[in-house]
């Protein structure tokens, strides 16, 4: 939660879905010129860059890596080394500007090799650098195995309405093997200690401040950067902002009503065109759409990896292609592919993070290094991270007790999403509580100013949220109201695009609350 649809993700889609966000527990560290105590040598190294390992990488991008402690309160209990990339300043360079492309757990190296045209005006006065954070891709990635799968299968059981108990063991099971697949950097994931990365990362880079542009999650990560580092900001734009306090049960809420929202205007879309799988009546598409899911949940469909392809399985893959306006051609083309011959790799192509075919064994090897990242580490860092940052965990008992209102808030919120949301919550159970850190203290950060960016049709991250982050960041905070559709605008919007691109080159802020139209207004 990346790019024009196609053989790539883009920045329209690099935001990746979920439910917005998890860190651990602690509190920041002081904003100083010298490093804190314990991690000079972290703070004293310098980034070896070279060309980046894999035959589709492109040329000019260079990649490196970034020494962080494995644990900041005893920071001589092992190390992590994060993966980095840059594009190189195409001039005179004024420094870096950080790039984060969501999810949690979107792999920053991959999505600026395959994304990179978009951010290339930066390019004018900064290099362009991104990165897989702790848990992430090259970066000490965390997997679940087999249990995922099934974790989310009994999950989703219990959402339907099957046995609380055993769904709930189920999940503690999974919770578990989450731990044993993971290693040593699943107790310290998380967006506090991402930032303390983040700012390890800057000093290596030789800034003085961080310049930093977070999509969709990665405002959560730049939020809470800037409430524990606020002297070391520099032009900070954060894009599809995430909220920094409602709990994970109500950020699924929002994120089912987004996308039910945005699955009915791709059916009215969809139905003026005679080859759409749907039909010709938005009504009854709708209609349609719920009954697909159901079918699939009773008959999965076999896939050609020996995988079932299931209700679930679909809605996930619809909230991908509902993320950018561009998208909707493809998705329109995969959904009849299952429909009309059983074919479900063009939608696995969408639930699988953008790629044009399924990611069987070696298809994310095109743009890695030989490090093996599991299948299954974005959604289990998505996991990893949303619990870590969200402090509440309900008991089992208390759980049981809730689970058929919540279902039925989450129904009532989207008949196609609201049991896929509600699973996402429901994964949580069996895990550490989170940090608290993210809800009470990051507030008032007392910054340079900082550029904000709501859409009004973002089906993640209702532009709500992005008046309450600002408010809640104090005056530092402006916001632009990018009167469109998709998830970010600085991928979707011209207009939005040249606005941030103003800021963080020469620090020209539009004015707050000021607007920028839809670029299908003229359609």
């Amino acid at each position: 939660m990346l790019a024009k649809l196609s053989t790539r993700p883009s920045v329209r889609r690099c935001a990746v879905a979920g439910v917005a966000g998890l860190a651990l527990a602690g509190t920041g560290l002081p904003a100083a010129d010298d490093p804190p105590p314990g991690l000079s040598r972290f703070y004293d190294q310098k980034v070896a860059w070279s060309a980046c390992p894999g035959p589709e990488m492109p040329k000019d991008l260079q990649c490196g890596k970034v020494t962080v402690p494995l644990d900041y309160a005893e920071p001589g209990k092992g190390t992590l080394d994060l993966a980095v990339a840059r594009y190189r300043a195409t001039g005179e360079s004024r420094g870096s500007v950080l790039l984060n492309f969501g999810g949690p757990g979107a792999q920053g190296v991959n999505q600026l090799a395959l994304g990179g045209k978009d951010f290339m005006g930066l390019t004018d006065g900064y290099d362009v650098v991104s990165f897989d954070p702790r848990g992430v891709g090259r970066s000490s990635p965390v997997s679940c195995g087999n249990a995922s799968e099934d974790a989310l299968e009994a999950a989703a059981g219990e959402a339907g309405a099957a046995d609380p108990q055993a769904a709930l063991k189920t999940l503690r099971d999974a919770a578990a093997e989450c731990a044993e697949h993971s290693g040593p950097v699943l107790p310290h994931i998380g967006t506090v200690n991402a930032s303390r990365d983040l700012d390890v990362m800057r000093d290596a880079l030789g800034d003085g401040r961080l310049n930093y542009l977070g999509f969709s999650y990665g405002s959560r990560l730049g939020a809470v950067y800037a409430a524990q580092y606020p002297d070391k900001v520099g032009r900070m734009v954060l894009d599809g902002v995430d909220t920094l306090t409602e709990p994970l049960t109500e950020q699924g809420v929002a994120s089912a009503q987004g996308q039910q929202t945005a699955l009915e205007n791709f059916l009215t879309w969809c139905t003026d065109d005679i080859a759409c799988p749907f039909g010709r009546d938005p009504r009854e598409a709708r209609k349609q759409a719920v009954e697909v899911v159901r079918s699939l949940d009773r008959d999965p469909v076999p896939t050609d990896f020996g995988q079932a392809f299931s209700g679930q399985d679909f809605a996930g893959a619809l909230a991908q292609g509902l993320y950018s306006r561009e998208l909707w051609p493809s998705l329109q083309r995969a959904v009849a592919q299952l429909l009309e011959s059983g074919d479900t790799s063009g939608l696995e192509a969408f639930l699988y993070g953008g790629f044009t075919r399924p990611p069987g064994r070696d298809a994310h090897r095109g743009l890695t290094d030989p490090q093996d990242v599991p299948l299954d580490n974005l959604p289990a860092a998505l996991m990893a991270v949303n619990c870590a940052d969200d402090p509440d965990r309900p008991s089992a008992a208390r759980l049981t007790e809730d689970l058929g209102r919540l279902r039925a808030r989450y129904e009532q919120a989207s008949p196609v999403f609201g049991r896929y949301r509600l699973t996402q919550v429901l994964m949580c159970h069996g895990r550490p509580k989170g940090t608290d850190y993210i809800r009470d203290e990051v507030k008032d950060v007392g910054t340079p100013r900082m550029l904000l960016v709501g859409t009004r049709g973002d089906p993640a991250t209702p532009y709500r949220w992005t008046v309450e982050t600002a408010e809640r960041l104090g005056s530092s905070a402006v916001v632009l109201d990018n009167r469109g559709e998709g998830h970010t605008g600085y991928g979707s919007s011209k207009c939005v695009h040249a606005k941030v691109d103003a800021f963080l080159l020469y620090g020209t802020l539009p004015p707050d609350g000021s607007s920028c139209g839809s670029d299908h207004d003229s359609e």
